[in-house]
């Protein structure tokens, strides 16, 4: 096929996003496919353009566009078929806000939350106590974060943070250790036609080693050695289930499909914490979902020829 490959954007993620396309231009090309890359570098103009002739999109985006669904939503216009979740699924996920609305509403777990659409005043407080995390609303690999560990911090951090502009949610920190689930789609037949089934793939089990050494930050997503990722999580049968059932049931109730990765934070209790879902997981060599593929039997090409074939289930030329 021909695939036109999106991948660059204007987000502050855009280098991960360059890096990750560049794993998967490989594994198209090994599949037998022809590659035409999309930069959206400052603008989506191009985007009509740069479909014609192409028989199928994969988005490796981060962040706006791409993870909002405003990508999904032109080629759904153009009627082209991409791989990934439909717009709605996409920005439900991507906002914080929205998205831990929806999971309260399904009963899953996630940590108390407040939005901030201003900057607070100098003698703000937490309504949770100390330490707090306040991270980007519709934000991603850790940028446009702070941890914040008193209330004499808090007018520094919230100084750097608004001055970006952007909307916040402030969450209590929660001890534990990082765990991620990623859920992955499969084809099933039923009555004569292909249909989608997802299915929870190996936890892995997150120990950053460097960074401020005390959460998952950019540095530990993304410099390799900068974190121990043990996949599969060694962790009790139970505990594993019960994460890749949450993960399940997240995916399910944002709407999502083709694929997911789900982040938690695991207490001492063992109850795993919900904290966000990502869309459109990283594809970078040291990424988190094509290391659980492995662990679950499939290579990086046949990840992406599972994706692509997904993604052709929702064609409607």
């Amino acid at each position: 096929m021909n695939i036109l490959l999106i991948a660059g954007g204007w987000s502050g993620e855009r280098q991960v996003s360059l890096n990750g396309a560049a794993n998967i231009e490989a594994a198209l090309n090994r599949l037998g496919h022809s590659v035409k890359r999309y930069d959206p570098e400052h603008s989506l103009t191009g985007l009509c353009d740069a479909v014609q002739g192409m028989d199928f999109a994969f988005i490796n985006l981060h962040g706006a566009p791409g993870e909002d669904g405003l990508v999904q939503s032109m080629l759904e216009a153009l009627r082209i078929p991409y791989q990934g979740s439909s717009p709605a699924g996409s920005f439900l996920a991507l906002n914080k806000d929205a998205a831990k609305a929806i999971f309260r509403k399904h009963n899953l777990v996630t940590p108390d939350w407040i939005q901030l659409t201003d900057k607070p005043a100098s003698d703000w407080s937490s309504p949770f106590g100390y330490p707090i995390f306040v991270k980007h609303s519709t934000g991603g690999s850790s940028l446009g974060m702070a941890k914040i560990s008193s209330t004499d911090e808090a007018p520094a951090a919230f100084d750097k943070l608004f001055s970006n502009g952007w909307e916040y949610i402030v969450e209590p920190a929660c001890n534990g250790v990082e765990v991620t689930c990623a859920v992955l789609g499969s084809l099933r037949e039923a009555n004569g036609k292909l249909t989608e089934a997802a299915e929870s793939l190996p936890p892995i089990l997150i120990l950053p080693k460097t960074g401020d050494g005390k959460f998952f930050d950019y540095t530990s997503k993304y410099v390799a050695g900068a974190a121990e990722e043990i996949c599969p999580a060694p962790l009790p049968e139970d505990v594993t289930r019960r994460i890749q059932e949450i993960s399940l049931k997240a995916h399910e109730a944002l709407g999502l499909r083709g694929y997911s990765r789900a982040d938690f934070i695991l207490p001492e209790d063992g109850q795993p914490i919900l904290l966000e879902v990502n869309s459109l997981p990283g594809m970078t060599s040291t990424s988190l979902v094509p290391r659980a593929a492995a662990a679950h039997g499939l290579s990086f090409d046949a990840l992406i020829d599972r994706l692509i074939k997904l993604g052709l289930l929702y064609t409607d030329k």
